[in-house]
């Protein structure tokens, strides 16, 4: 899942104050389950931009959507009318929503309203942690399904640091040490040997290091 936050409400309102006609189009997947982006957050910040806005003495009409997907044209589609009708759309999507919201509707102002943060899992309610960098070449099948290019502090990949203290990470004290975790659950899965492989420094080139990267399923390509 991708995780976002709300940018502050000062920002928003420089962002969207050129404009009249504004609509809020929020995105009904990740960032609604992360509670930055769904119909609630929809309403809460036009209720706020309103105010804000009277405050000033300054007009300004607000729409207010939530479509399933923003990164997907299936769903893109639904916005069409709303956009149409407004100056400006503030897009309330993880930054590949707001991209793809830009290239569909070239002609039409898309402005970020939430700043995108990372690929992670919900642990508890309102408790949202990193699991997952994306760095294109994923060897979880070795650590038992726990990423150290993600967990650990130091992106280690043949065992840990040794400034662990308590099963804990030295940088962060709060944080499990990602090798603590990965040795544990090795030895639970009786896979421990995995650990006896040395692994070569990491190819950054699938990363994003790399630049823009592309997937491409030529089984799904018409």
């Amino acid at each position: 899942m991708i995780t976002a936050s709300q940018k502050p409400i000062n920002e928003i309102i420089e962002l969207v104050e050129p404009y009249k006609k504004l609509l809020i189009l929020g995105c009904g997947t990740c960032v609604k389950t992360c509670f930055a982006g769904g119909e609630d957050e929809v309403a809460v910040l036009a209720s706020a931009l309103k105010l804000s806005f009277k405050k000033m003495a300054r007009p300004i009409e607000i729409e207010e959507l939530t479509i399933e997907r923003q990164c997907e044209n299936e769903f893109i589609q639904e916005a069409s009318p709303g956009i149409a009708r407004n100056d400006a759309v503030l897009s309330l999507a993880c930054g590949a929503g707001v991209q793809a919201m830009a290239k569909r509707f070239a002609k039409e102002v898309v402005l970020p309203g939430l700043n995108t943060t990372f690929i992670g899992i919900q642990e508890s309610p309102g408790i949202f942690t990193e699991e997952c960098s994306g760095c294109g070449n994923c060897s979880l099948a070795t650590f038992g399904s726990i990423c150290p290019v993600t967990r650990c502090a130091k992106k280690l990949l043949n065992g840990p640091c040794g400034g662990s203290q308590k099963g804990f990470c030295e940088i962060d004290p709060d944080t499990p040490c990602a090798w603590h975790l990965i040795i544990e659950r090795l030895t639970t899965l009786g896979q421990l040997d995995n650990l006896k492989t040395y692994i070569p420094p990491k190819n950054w080139n699938t990363s994003l290091s790399g630049g823009p990267r592309k997937l491409i399923r030529e089984d799904h390509i018409i």
